[in-house]
């Protein structure tokens, strides 16, 4: 598997995208700020200015069925924001 899981498509990221040239990504929890850049770079052909990247816990859940109560937990992960420098942009429509 490789650095970059998915990226990130909310209104919030679209805005910014738009506005701040910033683009957010699910990234491997092991990697670190100079592996996510190279792999922005070499995946979209654009020059990465900064990254910023956010540790997130996965919270625990539970539920109640007929078989009693389940208990459990969400995946931790790591997000990764990335400024991009000039006028690059990512679309990630472009292959639908």
């Amino acid at each position: 598997m490789g650095i970059i899981i998915k990226p990130i498509v909310t209104e919030k990221l679209t805005a910014q995208g738009e506005k701040l040239n910033r683009y957010g990504f699910v990234v491997d929890r092991k990697a670190n700020k100079l592996q996510i850049k190279d792999a922005v770079e070499k995946l979209y052909g654009v020059s990465v200015a900064d990254v910023n990247t956010v540790n997130y816990h996965g919270k625990r859940k539970s539920r109640y069925t007929k078989a009693g109560l389940l208990t459990g937990r969400m995946n931790h992960f790591k997000k990764a924001f990335v400024t991009l420098a000039g006028d690059d942009k990512i679309d990630f429509y472009a292959n639908i």
